[in-house]
């Protein structure tokens, strides 16, 4: 369960947020301080699996075949094979849109080395090559895990965003989600939260609230 103060600041961006005629996201703005993000061991580069959701649909493409690839159909967006991985590979301007509307892959290994041929140099520069599944896996439980992940992921720059819920979901489950996003942060990061400056929540459209 997340802190007091956590839930406080979720509560003020939520009811500070003008009315708008669609549904809002809720994001998190992290500012890191002390790190030379020059340096990409220094970099934040994580995938947080949310205990209450991201509050939207996550799209999820699968690379398969045989067996994975019917039991993927169940729950992926879209279900690619070997021949699709080709044809877009001839098809730059595919590959781009693909990468674009797509959230996460995920990839039989087998399939691996033919997506770093044929769209590494597409999903590699987004941070999107895909989670690899190993045999033993199931692909709807990994699918479904995915659906409920975000990315951290700082780049060279010390102010980096990530979703963390959506305006119609309760302060208390999206306090959780940033709970467990700094949690991880204060863990990963070389002086845990000595390397955080400061971090705000705000809805798409409405003020920030200083959260740490």
């Amino acid at each position: 369960m997340a802190d007091q103060e956590i839930e406080q600041a979720v509560s003020r961006a939520l009811e500070d947020a003008p009315q708008r005629n669609f549904r809002e996201t809720v994001d998190l703005a992290i500012n890191l301080r002390d790190l030379d993000l020059n340096d990409p061991s220094n970099r934040v580069d994580e995938s947080v699996v949310l205990p209450s959701g991201t509050g939207q649909e996550t799209t999820i493409v699968v690379f398969a075949e045989g067996e994975t690839a019917l039991r993927a159909e169940e729950a992926a967006d879209d279900v690619l094979d070997h021949d699709d991985l080709e044809e877009l590979g001839d098809d730059d301007d595919a590959a781009k849109d693909l990468a674009d509307d797509t959230d996460f892959f995920i990839a039989e290994k087998g399939l691996m080395q033919d997506i770093g041929r044929y769209l590494g140099t597409v999903l590699g520069p987004r941070g999107k090559m895909p989670e690899p599944l190993d045999p033993d896996d199931d692909v709807v439980e990994v699918i479904n895990r995915m659906k409920n992940t975000v990315q951290l992921r700082s780049g060279e720059r010390r102010t980096f965003h990530t979703r963390v819920g959506a305006q119609d979901m309760s302060a208390e489950d999206i306090a959780d989600n940033i709970d467990v996003i700094l949690r991880r942060l204060h863990a990963d990061l070389e002086k845990g939260p000595m390397n955080i400056d400061t971090v705000f929540v705000k809805t798409t459209m409405g003020p920030a609230v200083e959260v740490a």
